[in-house]
């Protein structure tokens, strides 16, 4: 087929559709024009506006793929058989596979707007995406939810949400806003919420607290968040109508979720990596309960690697070397893990599949290896062609509720000190690969009456400024593992309350990094010495660029490479990494605007102490 009747094909597989995002139970919702177009196209009455020819179609019903005429009218799929369409597609010898679902992403850690981040997605055969969006409410409250909305229409990809559920993570965290109950009501009430996101908040939940119960009964669609819950707390959390997890690392932790009815799914980010630690569990008996996710996926990753269709490729390799005798399921669960199990949890019964009636969200592959789609369809509608994006957005979205967001009041030198009060410190220990960090306890060595960083065993200071609008100094605390030998690093994406975090080997080069952020409105700074700065300017809520996916990554790339010149030589992502490091609801340190967590206690723990 020539390249100007594929074009043509775009055209018409939009015509007379309406292009406004899925509202959440639309199944068979439809008109009655809509409905007679699919039976006629059907019976062969009338000519499909899209056929894609001799397709290897895959049906996760029947776990196997079929070859035929795929006919599409109205953006839905008709039926699978031999056809005559408006516009004809040569799909023979392709794989043409429903589009996969993301089932729980934060959208901002790929510091990417929502038009840029959905274009990415698309390219990767990716076109559902359950989005939590507490990272931008953390910042800007309802505001911000707002603007998430309204930039995420009109998109190559179906952008769903799930009402954040702990603004802030907990009582030890303090960010821009507070979402209340009612505040989460409100959001709900938006066809694309889906339900509530993430209840971090464990503690609240095993002590029945009553603000956290109240948002726990607004909806029966809840996900969840309990790292190295087990035993009756685990099953009291559960109990409390939670139905999904995110946060195993080991395949123990996977099968205790399993066996107290939780959907598992399977992250692979780029801090916190799993896929590796839990695929082996994977069967045709239990595949339908596990689901696959980012979660925290940077630009460089989706630049190199890409996003769901990466875990496919990987997961698949996994697979074969653990069970080389069943390559052929190995395949078909991956595929329903990355399909229809997520799009049934969440109550998406129009998307996941190829079957009549459905919408044909779909992607083209030339092999079943890298899964790299060749062509990607939105509801029939041509988006990507060739690897290449050709969707252009319908509006400029206004950015101006997310901007401007970082206001550091009190910005001193002096203030990143520690006092040699006690002749011990607690410090952070990173656990390469993984969110979650370990204790340690030094006796250090004082300068002058203080404590300082210790590069020749790579210890750091670490600070966390309150950037919301306050006068109070930062707190301060030390963190190993980073492998800064000298300099500083410091950023304003940091999960989830987003204050400035730095790490450094020195007070200088931590104070030019706060102060290079405070001008930009947000983003990354590293600093070693005088005039050796590089920056990347994120505005949209301290969290996202306004440059394309290449442009941020390339500049992301350039820090990174930058880190390793000071002396980071690690295989995790440290950036990620330390954006991770003021979360205190993942175990078992980690550093607030109030002070050092000892997140198993949950409560503060001193610094410095005898």
């Amino acid at each position: 087929m020539a390249s100007n009747e594929i074009d043509k094909g775009h055209a018409l597989g939009s015509e007379g559709q309406d292009n406004s995002p899925l509202r959440f139970g639309e199944v068979l919702r439809r008109s009655q024009a809509e409905r007679v177009a699919l039976i006629e196209t059907a019976l062969g009455r009338r000519k499909a506006e899209l056929v894609l020819k001799k397709a290897k179609v895959y049906n996760p019903y029947l776990r196997r793929f079929e070859e035929g005429d795929l006919a599409i009218t109205g953006g839905r799929v008709a039926a699978l058989g031999t056809f005559k369409g408006i516009v004809e597609y040569p799909a023979s010898g392709g794989y043409l596979i429903s589009g996969f679902i993301d089932s729980h992403v934060h959208l901002e850690s790929s510091m990417l707007s929502p038009q840029e981040f959905a274009k990415t997605l698309a390219i990767n055969g990716v076109t559902t995406a359950v989005c939590d969006p507490h990272e931008i409410a953390n910042v800007a409250g309802l505001k911000g939810l707002k603007w998430f909305l309204e930039a995420s229409k009109d998109l190559p990809i179906e952008l769903f949400f799930m009402a954040p559920s702990c603004v802030p993570s907990s009582n030890l965290e303090k960010g821009g806003a507070e979402l209340s109950a009612a505040d989460v009501a409100w959001f709900q009430k938006n066809p694309r919420v889906l339900g509530l996101a993430e209840m971090m908040n464990y503690p609240g939940v095993l002590r029945s607290d009553p603000s956290v119960l109240a948002k726990l009964e607004l909806s029966a669609l809840i996900d969840g968040h309990a790292p190295a819950l087990k035993g009756a707390e685990l099953m009291a959390y559960y109990g409390s109508g939670i139905s999904t997890d995110h946060e195993c690392v080991t395949a123990q932790e996977a099968l205790e979720r399993l066996k107290a009815g939780v959907r598992v799914l399977i992250r692979e980010g780029s801090a916190a990596k799993n896929l590796e630690a839990l695929i082996e569990i994977i069967d045709e008996h239990n595949h339908r309960f596990f689901q696959l996710a980012t979660d925290d996926r940077n630009p460089m990753d989706l630049l190199n690697q890409g996003s769901i269709n990466y875990l496919v490729a990987k997961g698949l390799k996994l697979l074969n070397q653990y069970k080389p005798k069943g390559e052929a399921q190995n395949l078909f669960n991956l595929l329903n893990m990355a399909t229809i199990n997520g799009c049934e949890h969440y109550g998406l019964l129009d998307l996941g599949s190829l079957v009549p009636g459905r919408l044909a969200d779909m992607a083209l592959y030339a092999n079943l290896t890298d899964f790299k789609p060749l062509c990607v369809w939105k509801r029939g509608r041509l988006v990507v062609k060739n690897g290449l994006s050709v969707w252009k957005p319908s509006f400029n979205a206004d950015h101006s509720p997310v901007m401007n967001t970082v206001k550091i009041n009190r910005l001193l030198l002096n203030d990143l000190k520690v006092k040699a009060t006690g002749s011990k410190i607690r410090v952070i220990k990173i656990v390469p690969g993984q969110i979650i960090t370990e204790s340690l306890v030094l006796t250090p060595p004082q300068v002058d009456g203080y404590y300082e960083a210790i590069p020749e065993q790579d210890i750091a200071k670490i600070a966390v400024f309150d950037r919301y609008d306050n006068e109070k100094p930062p707190a301060v605390g030390f963190i190993e593992g980073l492998g800064l030998r000298r300099g500083a690093v410091a950023t304003t994406v940091s999960h989830d309350s987003h204050n400035l975090v730095v790490a450094g080997t020195n007070d200088r080069d931590m104070f030019e990094c706060a102060q290079k952020l405070e001008a930009l409105g947000g983003g990354l700074a590293l600093a070693a010495g005088e005039r050796k700065l590089i920056s990347i300017a994120l505005p949209l809520g301290g969290l996202m660029s306004l440059a394309n996916l290449k442009k941020t990554s390339q500049a992301l790339e350039n820090v990174t490479i930058k880190l390793r010149e000071l002396g980071f030589n690690g295989s995790f992502d440290p950036l990620t990494t330390l954006s991770f490091m003021s979360l205190p609801v993942i175990p078992s340190l980690k550093l607030t605007v109030d002070g050092l967590v000892d997140v198993n206690k949950f409560d503060y723990t001193p610094v410095v102490f005898d």
